[in-house]
Parts: structure tokens; sequence; C-alpha cells
């Protein structure tokens, strides 16, 4: 998600029997005025499946709200106090500080390293173009010598049973 959807999500943005989301608009501060606007690009709006433990945290987390309201913000935070929480906490970890962003460039690595398709994973992040995925190219694995050893595979499978045939038509001239 972009740091605008992710503030942007209500409740009734969360199917819990499908664990998906629905992601449909971003949140904009302008003059000081939080304005709850269209997603950044039309492929932006989509909805995205989640891990099953990524559903129980959040169903949890609702929860936990006194009187949540189907159209009532979850996250009622700004990007600077999102950032400041972000900095406290690589911080406490002892780890490098990275960018909120940085997380879903790190999402998408993880499922470049997983073995998703630049189209499956353009889908998921909202990218209007493949082209916008394919920046990542240096992490997408090279698959050359993996190509190479499927196609060795099938010729010896195609060997394998032209051998048999001409053994089983041998026997029947017999």
């Amino acid at each position: 998600l972009r740091m605008g959807e992710l503030l942007a999500l209500t409740k009734e943005k969360f199917d819990f029997a499908n664990k998906t989301i629905k992601i449909d608009q971003s949140l904009q501060r302008i003059d000081g005025e939080n304005h709850i606007t269209e997603p950044k690009t039309k492929k932006s709006i989509r909805t995205i499946v989640m891990p099953d433990f990524l559903a129980e945290n959040m169903e949890s987390y609702l929860e936990g709200f006194y009187e949540l309201q189907d159209k009532d913000l979850i996250f009622p935070l700004s990007k600077s106090s999102l950032h400041r929480e972000m900095n406290r906490g690589c911080k406490r970890a002892g780890v490098k500080r990275i960018r909120v962003h940085d997380l879903r460039h790190s999402h998408v690595s993880l499922l470049i390293e997983l073995g998703y398709s630049a189209i499956a994973i353009a889908d998921r992040v909202g990218h209007e173009s493949i082209d916008i995925t394919y920046r990542y190219a240096h992490l997408f694995p090279t698959k050359q010598a993996d190509m190479a050893c499927s196609l060795n595979s099938l010729r010896r499978e195609k060997n394998d049973w032209a051998s048999l045939l001409e053994e089983d038509s041998d026997e029947q001239d017999i």
C-alpha cells in the first residue's frame, strides 16, 4: 500500500471471511485538513488478498477499537507521526532506518524472490504499468539455466518414450 492508501483505510474495506482488503481511496493532507480522494491511478483501485497472519492481526486490531464505525479511519495518524514511529522503531530494534515507502519496495522484492511474475506483482501493488515493476528487473532471477534444464528434461523424456516404442514394436515383430 502507498502511505495515503494505508491512512485512508476504514473498517468497511476489510472482508475477513475472504481475507481481502479493498483499496479504492487515498488520504491527502491539504492545507492542514484531511481529504479522502481517489487513488493515484486507475490500477491503484484493487482488492488484495491478505495472508492469514495479517487477516488475524487486523481483525484483532479492529476489535480493539471502542465503537468503531464502518467509515472511521483505522490509522488516526499523520504521515509525520508515522515517520517518527518508524524512526523510533528502527532505533529501538537496532536496524538501519528506512522510509515507510521502503516497506513497499521490500514487499515487491520479496514477491520477486518468491518467484511471482511482474504482472501479478503489478496487480497486487497497483502499478499502472508493469514497466514500473520492471524497474526491479535486477532482482528478477535469471531463468536461463532453468530453461535449458527443462528443455533437456523434455528431450530425455521424448527419447525415453521413443526407445520404449521401438522396443515395443520389436517385440511385436517376433
